[in-house]
């Protein structure tokens, strides 16, 4: 039940291939008074919110049910079965591969030799090998098909399973009836070649989603662990999902914090990177704010959760990702949308052949069916079905080849449309690392490396690792969590810190990152920039040399976004943003029409990843980043994103040849075998012609410079 009183269910949906299943189920259900359904495509997930009587789920269920799906309760070991699904889809195409393989070598044979030459036994013969190897086939490697199909039967219903399988099916019969009638043409190669290409789409569509869905889990494993509860006074640890408000937490150094919560007793230094971006820990005073997915950079704290860790801003990201998923959710690929209309044109063609010769024109039905299965395999859609994967697999291989991976199957389409790129600052622009700026005096870089070298701070590592000389000995060294170091050097102190701690006052702050060296003869102000990739700059050049509109989004603050912006040659940007803006942002541009190209990393980007229309991140990212995005680019190099869209148009452009030779294919070829001018053997040829010319064309990216 929800606050406003209504009922909300979500349950696994079983037996969805395509975002026209996600469609037809919202389409049923909406239909109902005071329902709202949503159906995440990528996670197979069916979220149904209505009103009225908690039993009413019960009837909507079996209502979407008619539609040909299952539904079940979301299982801790969905996972799981999800992988089991990929593994059987897989078993199911290597068996329909390996058979059509080895009926190819019988098939060869068939093809070119005659009756007379052959003879008509060995010619029996082969044709029952062929038999052997195929029908066993049929029966294992079509259980996909078969099962759809049935259940949407059941129902009174059709699905894109319904005429694969009825093709499948009648061109085996055949088969079987050519052989024990000892006919001059059984076609168990197309059959198994069929299977075969269908099951390679299905596979690697199922994988594409596998690693989207681990987005959102990969988020949440975050908040895993224990933390550590006082309780009556007495310490003990409680795993994260048992958090609940007001109970007390001791935060020790280094400890991730687990749900929303209150900063207590003491001042803190957290590091928001995961959450932000921020380069910099975050001071918070007692009373403050601390968000699950901070990290203690400073002494032990104690917290008063606020939220729990179900309800924390890291479940909120994980709403967001899943809202901007749904957005994507009625995308339908070019290819699904014409098989939609043209496998059922094609079936009610093949009826209309049948009846044409046999109930008009009188022909027995044996030659007027074997027209029918005729115009079956001649318009089997293997070349439509390759225009798509081929090109595909082939451009994947050639960025892979080049540092990049594509994960999901419709990136190249979704980034050839890119007309917006919009970049993250911290670790994606940048390389996410301070770096002291200089020159400075060997006397002040020695003795702040010498401070340094005591702390684990980020600035700290920073200033040590500019200094490559021998460290001072120092004594009765203190560290001040989050404010600075304090020491004695030949009896003189000296401190390294933040303006407060250092006692600066007066002096104009420019809000860039610093630090203050402080002694009775120093007085001296460091200063850091995070270091921008080498080639940034020449990137953004390029991109805009192509037309593309260039923008940063950063959590940063504003000073240090203004002069990474400034440095690689991008003038419209924006600073202090958090997750929820960013993909706010994002959304705004869509509106005005835009197809925004996402490249970020961190957390706080993931929800703006998947709510772009494509989307990159660079390996060093976090991992739910990298589940997030479409591509992920390996190196310090930003010129994967330039290259990821030249390669992108180019695919795009080939998938369109390949989609207009399928089309021209069918044109020629279904009026010849609807008028009887083709046989199943000629029509097998020809399918497999059709399917070689798509390869062939597809073979032209791997000249791509």
């Amino acid at each position: 039940a929800t606050d406003q009183g209504r009922n909300r269910l979500q349950l696994a949906v079983e037996g969805m291939h395509c975002a026209g299943c996600a469609m037809k189920i919202e389409r049923a259900l909406n239909a109902q008074s005071g329902v709202e359904a949503r159906v995440n495509v990528t996670r197979r997930q069916l979220t149904l919110v209505w009103e009225g009587a908690r039993m009413r789920g019960n009837e909507l269920v079996a209502e979407a049910q008619k539609l040909g799906f299952r539904f079940s309760p979301l299982a801790e070991n969905r996972q799981g079965q999800e992988a089991e699904d990929e593994k059987f889809l897989l078993r199911c195409m290597a068996v329909a591969g390996f058979s059509a393989g080895n009926i190819m070598v019988f098939s060869l044979a068939l093809w070119f030799s005659s009756a007379d030459s052959m003879g008509g036994g060995t010619r029996g013969l082969f044709h029952w090998f062929c038999a052997l190897i195929a029908l066993p086939t049929v029966v294992y490697a079509g259980r996909p098909f078969f099962r759809s199909a049935l259940s949407a039967l059941r129902r009174g219903r059709t699905n894109m399973d319904v005429p694969i399988s009825v093709g499948v099916l009648l061109a085996s019969a055949m088969s079987v009836y050519e052989t024990l009638t000892h006919g001059a043409h059984a076609y168990f190669d197309s059959v198994t070649m069929l299977l075969f290409l269908l099951l390679a789409g299905r596979y690697l569509d199922r994988r594409a989603r596998g690693h989207a869905r681990a987005a959102a889990e990969n988020i949440l494993s975050l908040n895993s662990g224990t933390a550590a509860v006082i309780d009556n006074g007495r310490l003990r640890r409680l795993p994260a999902g048992d958090l609940r408000p007001d109970m007390i937490v001791l935060l020790a150094t280094g400890d991730r914090v687990l749900a929303d919560s209150i900063l207590l007793d003491a001042p803190a230094q957290m590091d928001t990177a995961a959450l932000t971006g921020e380069t910099l820990p975050q001071s918070i005073r007692p009373g403050g704010a601390v968000l699950a997915g901070m990290v203690n950079a400073g002494a032990p704290v104690q917290l008063r959760v606020e939220k729990a860790a179900a309800d924390s801003l890291q479940a909120d990201i994980v709403k967001l990702m899943e809202k901007a998923e749904q957005g994507n959710a009625g995308y339908v690929r070019l290819a699904d949308r014409i098989a939609r209309y043209y496998t059922p044109v094609v079936h009610v063609v093949a009826l209309a052949a049948f009846l044409l010769w046999w109930g008009s024109l009188g022909m027995a039905w044996q030659p007027a069916l074997m027209i029918a299965v005729t115009v079956l395999i001649i318009t089997c859609p293997c070349a439509l079905g390759l225009a798509v994967p081929v090109v595909q697999v082939l451009a994947s291989q050639w960025l892979f080849r080049r540092g990049m991976l594509v994960k999901a199957a419709d990136a190249f389409e979704r980034l050839a449309k890119t007309d917006t790129v919009v970049f993250d600052k911290t670790g994606t622009l940048t390389t996410g690392e301070m770096r002291l700026r200089g020159p400075l005096r060997d006397d002040v870089c020695q003795l702040a490396a010498s401070l340094a070298a005591q702390s684990g701070h980020p600035l700290a590592r920073a200033v040590s690792l500019a200094w490559t000389g021998s460290l001072l000995r120092l004594e009765d060294v203190v560290e001040t969590g989050g404010a600075g170091i304090a020491a004695t050097y030949g009896g003189v102190p000296v401190r390294l810190g933040s303006r407060a701690f250092c006692g600066i006052e007066g002096l104009p702050d420019d809000g860039q990152p610093e630090t203050w060296l402080v002694s009775p003869v120093h007085r001296e102000r460091l200063v850091f920039e995070d270091t921008l990739r080498a080639d940034a700059a020449a990137t953004v050049a390029e991109l805009k040399k192509r037309g593309l509109r260039v923008l940063m989004l950063s959590g940063d603050r504003a000073p240090a976004a203004a002069a990474v912006a400034a440095q690689a040659g991008i003038g419209e940007w924006q600073a202090g943003l958090d997750p929820k803006r960013k993909m706010e942002f994002i959304a705004r541009l869509a509106q005005e029409g835009r197809h925004v190209l996402m490249v970020g990393d961190g957390i706080n980007d993931a929800p703006s990843l998947l709510r772009a229309h494509c989307s990159m991140s660079p390996s060093a990212a976090m991992q739910v980043a990298q589940n997030a995005a479409d591509i992920v680019f390996q190196g310090a190099s930003l010129a994967p994103v330039a290259t990821a869209l030249r390669a992108a148009v180019f695919c795009q452009k080939l998938v369109r040849q390949n989609f207009a030779l399928a089309i021209l294919y069918n044109v020629f070829a279904v009026p010849l075998a609807v008028a009887g001018y083709v046989t199943p053997l000629v029509a097998a040829v020809a399918m497999s012609c059709s399917s070689l010319a798509v390869t062939f064309n597809a073979l032209r990216f791997n000249r791509l410079k």
